[in-house]
């Protein structure tokens, strides 16, 4: 067995757990506690224009802000596109509230420079709560101009609007929930922003937790990352997670043709618009893997 398949299944129990030992974050649990109870009372103000408001929604910021916005545009450079598409992708990446872009790539980048060692800022070495969402709610607070960050951003540091976006991220998922409100009342803010939001955020926790935790593993990394098609599912193609750590700068997850990748499609889309081009796109048959 490889050194990292016996690791995977090393997760500290709970009472070990990375979360437990460390000082609670209290503004961001706040926020983050705030949205989860939104998110429950959402369930009491159903109606079916709401929903699907909420499920349009959930893929312009998970999959067209996150997946193919801050992660294979701006973190890894997998192709590129003209600089207003590339600040449309950036803004509908902010409606998730997972940071502005110079903070969330910069974790990114951290983690795939050190993933699974000392310096990974969410691997489940350290717990499966804490790589999920313990390393936001406790331990260092990091923001986007934090000293340990800057480093691995200094792309998005010569880019105006990237700093600009990076201090103001909060502000267009504030003015979408007033437009929500305006719309639609309370049923369209509270499953538009604080239900959507909120199912956002945990499928983009799986990537940092589940995927590298269960799942098939194509390639031998050297590290945990595993292949899910149920958080590939969730996340509009991020969870052929062992595919891309063996190939980070391809911007095609999915390498087989059963593997779905949404967030492909969409860039593969803007190549035939001539929206997008120099597209690092591997497939499997192009690809060396393991028996």
């Amino acid at each position: 067995m490889h050194p990292t398949e016996h690791s995977a299944h090393q997760t500290h129990p709970i009472t070990r757990d990375k979360t437990f030992s460390q000082p609670i974050v209290w503004i961001t649990t706040f926020f983050i506690g705030a949205f989860h109870v939104g998110a429950v009372v959402a369930l009491f103000f159903f109606t079916w224009k709401a929903f699907f408001v909420a499920l349009a929604l959930w893929w312009i910021a998970g999959g067209v802000g996150i997946g193919m916005g801050y992660h294979r545009l701006l973190t890894h450079r997998g192709y590129k596109t003209p600089k207003w598409m590339e600040y449309l992708l950036t803004v509908c990446g902010t409606l998730t509230l997972e940071g502005g872009p110079i903070f969330w790539v910069a974790i990114h980048r951290m983690h795939h420079q050190n993933t699974d060692k000392i310096g990974d800022p969410h691997s489940p070495q350290d717990g499966g709560l804490w790589a999920h969402m313990g390393w936001l709610l406790t331990g260092q607070t990091m923001h986007n101009d934090s000293a340990e960050l800057l480093p691995f951003v200094p792309d998005l540091r010569k880019d105006k609007f990237h700093v600009w976006i990076s201090r103001w991220h909060w502000v267009p998922i504030t003015v979408l929930a007033v437009v929500l409100f305006l719309l639609g009342g309370w049923p369209f803010l509270l499953w538009g922003i604080f239900l959507r939001t909120v199912v956002g955020l945990h499928s983009t926790w799986l990537v940092n937790s589940a995927t590298h935790m269960w799942g098939s593993r194509r390639f031998a990394t050297g590290d945990t990352s595993r292949n899910s098609l149920w958080v590939a599912l969730l996340t509009f193609g991020e969870g052929w997670h062992n595919n891309h750590h063996a190939h980070p700068q391809s911007s095609r997850h999915g390498l087989a043709w059963y593997e779905i990748d949404p967030n492909w499609y969409g860039i593969a889309a803007l190549r035939f618009l001539g929206l997008a081009w120099d597209v690092k796109a591997d497939k499997l048959k192009a690809v060396v893997h393991t028996p």
